[in-house]
């Protein structure tokens, strides 16, 4: 069936890779922020958005409305990172951080609850970090365990209506707009039971079932998509 998904943060990396992939036969609308994306398939829909800002969900499932005319599934990829430290804490960037990481997906949600329906969907892109805090930005970690903890929650609300909420946790990856210098890249590899780092591809095709009626009886689930790292 053609679904209509929302997938915010989609301009490069994961958050592209996902919109090209459901673009073979779903229409797609993306948010980006900074950069705005090139090339893409006639059947995506993109829409400059501050996912910070109040008011933004709202513009943004509005105009995903008016170009599809339904909306059936989100994808919350859009996330940041701020480094901090116990000597260090750099509250600033963690506040943006957790703002963008936590609450922006909770104000999509709330924007789009109105138009989803049994069968629809919910992505929230994790990290493996949520179990595995990063040296130096543990404050990321906690901000990806937090959206795990609020996509069980949100599971265990929406499943009397047939609305199913799921994360995805990706390991370490490479961003052919932004690669790793060629020492981290081998590095990463030496931690991945698979012995390479991912590419964004292989979030999009877990992605793809995850927002799938394949997996009508997945919810509640983070999925590591990540080659075994640091197993």
């Amino acid at each position: 069936m053609r679904k209509t998904i929302l997938i915010t943060g989609g301009a490069k990396g994961i958050g592209r890779a996902i919109a090209v992939n459901l673009a073979r036969d779903h229409d797609v609308a993306l948010t980006w922020r900074n950069t705005a994306p090139k090339g893409l398939p006639a059947n995506v829909v993109s829409i400059q958005a501050e996912l910070t800002d109040p008011d933004a969900p709202k513009e943004i499932v509005k105009q995903t409305l008016q170009a599809f005319g339904c909306l059936n599934g989100i994808v919350n990829n859009a996330g940041t990172i701020a480094t901090s430290s116990a000597g260090e804490p750099n509250l600033a960037g963690t506040r943006d951080m957790l703002e963008t990481n936590v609450l922006a997906p909770s104000a999509m949600l709330a924007a789009a609850r109105a138009y989803l329906d049994s069968g629809d969907s919910v992505l929230n892109i994790s990290s493996v970090n949520a179990t595995l805090p990063p040296g130096g930005a543990a404050m990321f970690g906690a901000s990806k365990a937090a959206l795990e903890l609020w996509t069980r929650g949100m599971a265990k609300e929406l499943g009397p209506h047939g609305i199913r909420v799921n994360a995805l946790a990706p390991g370490a990856i490479n961003i052919p707009e932004d690669p790793r210098p060629g020492a981290l890249q081998s590095a990463f590899a030496d931690l991945t039971a698979l012995g390479r780092m991912g590419a964004p591809e292989d979030i999009a095709k877990a992605a793809r079932f995850l927002l799938s009626d394949e997996a009508s009886f997945v919810t509640g689930q983070t999925l590591r998509v990540c080659g075994g790292y640091r197993l």
